[in-house]
């Protein structure tokens, strides 16, 4: 069965059947022993159309039997990693398909209910621990705060000393708003923080001159020229390029080419360009123009942030080995965790 003929039997008449679909989609996928690449794409292209019509339910289901699954999709395990924590604690608690860096972003996005998943995972980086210590640390000293209080009419001296001493909570609060915002900088090198801020970057929508050096470079022929635009398209290093280009398939091309937001007749002339083999005769054309519609551009998008995020592990792997408080000299300059600075 196709993708397409799969969307149309989701969207008939029966308001459940995208649901049954969706759940019947994955645990399907999650009996097969050892799933080939095509059959993780494929998942992908079949689920995420429906992500948004299916209930609360339905997610937390696919989210605990992805969790056990060595072979999930990451883009859609993001994309569930990415709701509510009621949703995402298996996958936070167990899945393989986040790394390091996708953990770190997610506390960054979401704060204590994740950190707290989170930070029950098994071998997890020691200084993503000490960060979430920290982090629930100063969480619970500003939570008694947070509950109001009626009090009695006062004098105006008595408020303005009520006033200084609501301002201690206040700014606590904002440091604990300042660690979630500084979490993806205190695991980047002291040494190298402008390649990261750059790398973590998403590749903007490409300029009509852009978009032609990138489709010119992939009909000369000449493989290292159209790297090198893609390199620059995508914000990543030319080896990673080189990768996404020559893969025994062409996913990865639809991933990238969807997060730059290329139009599909465009799409088709520079990857048939670069793997001419792959269209052999019509149908793999169509086939070909199915998988690039289908494609979300969340997913896409998805996509790319893993490769920026593998790049970020790559520099963090080779550089030499730094605590949390070394780690934390990108933020603030001092030896010491933001966090804890001003305890």
């Amino acid at each position: 069965m196709s993708s397409s003929d799969f969307l149309q039997i989701a969207v008939g008449h029966d308001s459940g059947r995208s649901e049954r679909l969706f759940r019947a989609a994955v645990s399907a996928f999650c009996s097969l022993t050892r799933p080939t690449r095509r059959e993780i794409a494929q998942l992908e292209d079949l689920v995420l159309p429906l992500f948004d019509s299916v209930s609360r339910e339905a997610l937390r289901f696919v989210a605990a039997a992805l969790s056990e699954s060595e072979f999930a999709p990451e883009g859609l395990v993001r994309k569930l990693a990415d709701e509510t924590v009621d949703v995402a604690a298996p996958l936070l608690l167990r899945s393989n398909a986040l790394n390091d860096v996708d953990l770190i972003a997610l506390i960054g996005r979401h704060g204590v209910p994740h950190a707290r998943a989170i930070a029950r995972r098994n071998e997890l980086n020691p200084v993503i621990e000490d960060l979430i210590k920290a982090l629930l640390e100063s969480a619970s000293r500003v939570e008694p705060a947070a509950v109001p209080v009626v009090q009695p009419a006062a004098s105006p001296a008595a408020s303005n000393n009520d006033a200084s001493r609501d301002e201690a909570p206040r700014k606590t609060f904002g440091k604990a708003d300042a660690v979630r915002d500084r979490l993806r900088a205190m695991m980047v090198p002291a040494d190298e923080p402008e390649q990261f801020h750059a790398v973590l970057e998403l590749a903007p929508i490409l300029a009509p001159d852009e978009l032609k050096r990138l489709r010119d470079t992939a009909l000369t022929g000449n493989t290292a020229f159209f790297e090198t635009a893609l390199a620059d398209a995508l914000g990543l290093d030319y080896a990673r390029a080189r990768a996404i280009r020559s893969g025994s398939g062409y996913s990865d091309l639809i991933y990238a080419l969807k997060s730059l937001e290329v139009e599909e007749d465009t799409a088709f002339v520079i990857v048939a360009a670069n793997q001419p083999a792959q269209f052999g005769h019509a149908e793999a054309i169509r086939l070909f123009l199915e998988r690039y519609r289908l494609c979300h551009p969340d997913a896409a998008r998805d996509k790319l942030r893993a490769w920026k995020a593998d790049a970020i592990a790559d520099v963090v792997r080779k550089a030499k080995p730094k605590t949390a408080a070394n780690l934390a000299d990108v933020a603030n300059g001092d030896r010491r965790p933001s966090i804890l600075k001003a305890s």
